[in-house]
């Protein structure tokens, strides 16, 4: 019963924006969560505040990310790591050069 009650409470018809309602339905939608919009007795869109939005677009990109280091993680070999000293002699390049250059800030 509660499931039914949730889905009602959740769910705006297209008329109540006709009828001049937007800003209410919005400020609900703000305060108290989402809402489905019905038009024609199916849903059209989902209404949701734009933090919530934000933390949505924050979590679908960490679960990309996380995806991304597991796939690479399963190529893993430690065998094949190097050291920093390695790498300069390879590049040919001296730690005094490296200190040389001037920092580089990121944004």
């Amino acid at each position: 019963m509660s499931s039914v009650v949730s889905a009602i409470t959740k769910t705006v018809p297209i008329s109540q924006f006709n009828r001049g309602l937007a800003g209410q339905i919005f400020s609900d939608v703000k305060s108290n969560g989402p809402k489905v919009v019905i038009k024609n007795n199916t849903a059209e869109v989902v209404l949701i505040s734009p933090d919530e939005y934000v933390a949505l677009m924050e979590s679908l990109n960490d679960y990309r990310l996380l995806t991304l280091a597991i796939e690479r993680m399963s190529h893993y070999d430690p065998s094949k790591l190097i050291s920093g000293d390695e790498m300069k002699r390879r590049l040919g390049i001296t730690q005094e050069e490296l200190d040389s250059i001037d920092e580089v800030e990121f944004e």
